[in-house]
């Protein structure tokens, strides 16, 4: 019996060291997985900014066309909104680093939705903005805020179908403010959503060689750490309203 007990008990021990030893394994392989997923990612995100700069740059630099000014116009914008996305995918992805590395620095202040919108709309054309004047304070940090809401924003215009608008609300309740973006797109089933704000995953995605996806899983991460939550919801009539909630500044939930 005693040899039985002991043989028992010996191998419960070998499980618990397998078992950790796992668990140590674990991490390792999810930050391959997301290496690996970046790599794919990059040849396509960065890639096809950075080529269509170059090649505008390259094509205004040749001595062998005389283009017209409409032309060299066409040309430096194409290469002003090559830089454009080139910058918004490094900042996305160095805010993620630190958001993962928990050393993202926050200066949380009282901001109006009035301060942060107009930078957070400017890569986004046609955005109809609700009565946002009169929504109150929320404790924030403009210049994340600001991502958060810019990268909501792309992502409902990019699945909105043509000649739709993408709307954005807000509002306040109790001690918070809801700030909601609305697209009359194709909708999520609410059991596929929380994937959407998995890093290099997106809406329809069967494979991680389309982007990066960092959009969603930056703007909930960006609003956790300022003591907020990032909802998704059914639009009414189809389409999908993503919900920042935030302390209001000066509320018990902001101190």
């Amino acid at each position: 019996m005693l040899a039985a007990f002991a043989a028992h008990v010996g191998a419960a021990v070998e499980r618990a060291r397998l078992a950790e030893a796992a668990a140590e394994v674990e991490p390792v392989k999810a930050a391959d997985r997301m290496r690996t997923a970046l790599l794919r990612a990059v040849g396509h995100d960065l890639r096809t900014p950075l080529a269509a700069g170059w090649a505008a740059v390259t094509s205004l630099r040749s001595r062998d066309v005389e283009f017209s000014l409409e032309d060299r116009d066409q040309l430096l914008a194409t290469a002003d909104e090559s830089m454009a996305k080139l910058n918004r995918l490094v900042e996305n992805l160095l805010h993620l680093s630190r958001l993962e590395a928990g050393v993202l620095r926050l200066k949380l202040r009282p901001t109006t939705l009035e301060e942060v919108l107009p930078a957070a709309l400017a890569d986004t054309p046609g955005v109809q903005v609700g009565d946002v004047e009169k929504s109150p304070e929320v404790l924030a940090d403009p210049p994340l805020l600001e991502r958060v809401i810019a990268n909501l924003v792309a992502n409902a215009a990019r699945y909105s179908p043509p000649g739709t608008q993408v709307l954005v609300t807000a509002s306040a309740l109790g001690g918070r403010a809801e700030l909601r973006v609305v697209d009359r797109g194709p909708g999520l089933p609410a059991t596929g959503r929380e994937r959407l704000f998995e890093p290099f995953q997106r809406l329809g995605d069967t494979d991680n060689s389309t982007g990066l996806g960092l959009g969603l899983a930056l703007a909930r991460g960006l609003t956790e750490v300022m003591s907020g939550t990032l909802t998704p919801e059914d639009t009414p009539g189809g389409g999908l309203t993503m919900v920042v909630s935030l302390p209001l500044a000066g509320s018990t939930a902001a101190s």
